[in-house]
């Protein structure tokens, strides 16, 4: 598909890579672009992502700061406010909660207060979820509390082709954008465009084109549910994996064709199941006449509502797996519920 768009072979790169070349070349083409966090420069960032920016850009644009949250974030909206348009790293998603203030009540909030006049150019990069064996306080997945705030856009990219075109997109919004990056992606590489593109926000993509079921998922969800995609193709269940790519604003009209199409919805996400955003998804599904087209009830698989454990098998357990997506399908499919 996107060899036909681009007219021939692509470079493969990491995710990582993806991330860190949108970064490069939004601050070569913009000099009001800057990266601030903890331990970005000399060190090159938590996830090694800013690795060598430093050298390029200088202190003055790759801004190591004290450990603290909501100084980055506070730094950030600030600095976003009077015309600057920052890129906040923070080294783990679960820091959030230290500068919830200056994120949610200052830069979700400017420019409604301000009447349109001001505006928060910044984007928040928040490495999220599961698997590394980092235990309860550096493994969590955050993104609902953060679709929950007007004023804030939450981005979930799941490859890198996604992770690039969004991440421009994002910098180049004017209101303060979340990006969370799926710790486990760092390392999958996938085709990117050498030329500059773009991916608008609040544009859901399908990642498999399928008949008998809809699932939505986002980040490392997208690549379980493709995984169990082809071995329930063997039962002959065909699957439509839709990646919202954008969870705010959420992409309503895409996820509803889909519905319609195939009679099924099942939601599959990381974070917890209570007030998770597949209850947001399916609540959406139901509002629109996707709902008249239902063959079966939307069910949803989630993480359980306990934190994440640092043994690994618990770990694992805690939070959805292919062979889960697979039991999932197979009993909706056969109407097993």
């Amino acid at each position: 598909m996107l060899q036909k768009l681009w007219g021939g072979s692509m470079p493969e790169i990491t995710y990582r890579q993806a991330i860190h070349d949108a970064m490069v070349e939004e601050m070569r083409r913009d000099k009001r672009v800057f990266l601030i966090g903890e331990d970005i420069g000399t060190y090159g960032g938590a996830f090694g992502v800013s690795a060598g920016m430093l050298a390029e850009f200088g202190p003055d644009r790759v801004i190591e700061t004290p450990i603290s949250e909501e100084a980055i974030i506070g730094t950030a909206a600030g600095a976003a406010m009077v015309g600057m348009r920052p890129i906040a790293e923070l080294m783990f998603m679960d820091f959030i909660f230290l500068a919830m203030e200056p994120l949610v009540n200052q830069a979700a909030k400017a420019r409604y207060m301000f009447g349109g006049k001001a505006t928060v150019p910044m984007v928040v990069r928040l490495p999220g979820g599961s698997g590394t064996g980092a235990a309860a306080q550096h493994s969590q997945s955050l993104e609902t509390i953060l679709m929950h705030i007007p004023g804030l856009k939450v981005v979930a990219p799941s490859t890198p082709y996604d992770a690039k075109g969004l991440l421009i997109s994002s910098i180049r919004d004017q209101n303060p954008v979340c990006f969370v990056e799926h710790k486990l992606l760092y390392k999958i590489k996938g085709e990117v465009p050498e030329e500059e593109y773009l991916i608008p926000l609040g544009e859901a993509d399908i990642k498999r084109v399928g008949r008998d079921i809809t699932i939505v998922a986002s980040g490392i969800m997208v690549h379980k549910s493709l995984d169990a995609a082809k071995i329930v193709e063997e039962d002959g269940i065909s699957i439509e994996v839709v990646d919202p790519r954008t969870l705010s604003p959420l992409d309503v009209d895409t996820i509803a064709k889909s519905v319609k199409k195939t009679g099924r919805l099942l939601v599959v996400h990381e974070a917890v199941k209570t007030a998770g955003w597949a209850g947001e998804v399916m609540a959406s599904v139901s509002e629109t006449k996707a709902w008249d087209y239902l063959d079966a009830p939307m069910r949803r698989l989630t993480g359980k509502d306990v934190p994440i454990p640092y043994n690994r098998h618990l770990e694992a357990a805690a939070v959805p797996q292919v062979d889960d997506i697979v039991r999932e399908v197979r009993a909706m499919v056969n109407n097993k519920y």
